[in-house]
């Protein structure tokens, strides 16, 4: 497709710096923009149609994943930190039972 387009001021401005910074001619850095601005406008346009191809596509075997993911993360990160995975927790993570409410360094 031939087209025949004016540019002045700012437009002007901007592709003879692009023209000058990458040493691209005119009808180059309009291809290149254009194909920029045609991916970027295709992105927004899909938003997360082609994610949803992908969720729920995994098929590990295990019906545990859901119940189990938070053992499974600590002995990951465990691994790779050289943590143990029965090291306390974080300070947000709630204690284990039987350890809530008592009290250190003596009683009443």
């Amino acid at each position: 497709m031939r087209v025949n387009a004016r540019f002045e001021g700012d437009a002007e401005a901007q592709i003879a710096y692009l023209a000058q910074a990458t040493g691209m001619g005119v009808s180059d850095v309009l291809r290149t923009s254009v194909q920029h601005y045609y991916d970027a406008v295709r992105a927004r346009r899909a938003g997360l149609k082609h994610l949803s191809a992908f969720i729920g596509q995994g098929d590990s075997g295990r019906g545990d994943i859901a119940g189990s993911y938070k053992a499974r993360l600590a002995e990951g990160w465990s691994a790779k930190h050289g943590r143990r995975a029965d090291a306390p927790h974080a300070v947000h993570e709630p204690a284990p039972p039987g350890r809530a409410g008592k009290r250190q360094g003596g009683g009443a």
